[in-house]
Parts: structure tokens; sequence; C-alpha cells
């Protein structure tokens, strides 16, 4: 039986692709944050820590109070 190596350009090849795997999941976890894809999951991490008596809505009811109040009041965004 023989042993077979890995070729020379094996392990630069695996590091860069590693390096590129964590540059992609790094890229969508910060589209992800901008877009609000976490703010659900902060809100209701506080509403346990800072307001435990009271009930926490749904994700889909949170959404619709935050589109709510965006309506209401439109000098906090861009457009």
């Amino acid at each position: 039986m023989t042993e077979q190596t890995a070729p020379p350009t094996a392990t630069p090849l695996r590091s860069a692709g590693r390096a590129l795997v964590r540059a992609v999941r790094a890229l969508i976890w910060w589209f992800n944050s901008i877009l609000g894809g976490n703010d659900y999951r902060r809100y209701v991490q506080h509403q346990r820590l800072h307001h435990p008596e009271r009930e926490i809505p749904s994700e889909g009811e949170y959404w619709r109070q935050r589109h709510d109040a965006a309506d209401r009041n439109p000098t906090n965004r861009c457009c």
C-alpha cells in the first residue's frame, strides 16, 4: 500500500477556501444586520431582561408595530 500525500498547493488552497467562506459569512451577517434581521431577537432579549412582566408579541406583530410606527413618524428614515 502506498501512502498518498497532498499536493504542495493543497494547504494554501484549503486556507484560501476557508478565508473565503469566513468572508462570505461575515458579509451575509453584515447585510442581515443592516436589514434588521437580528432586531426581533434583540427586542425579545431586551423585553425579557428589562420588562419580564410584559407579553412578547409574535415576530409578525413586532414587524407590523414597527412599520406602523415608522409610518406615523417618517422623520426617522431616509426615504
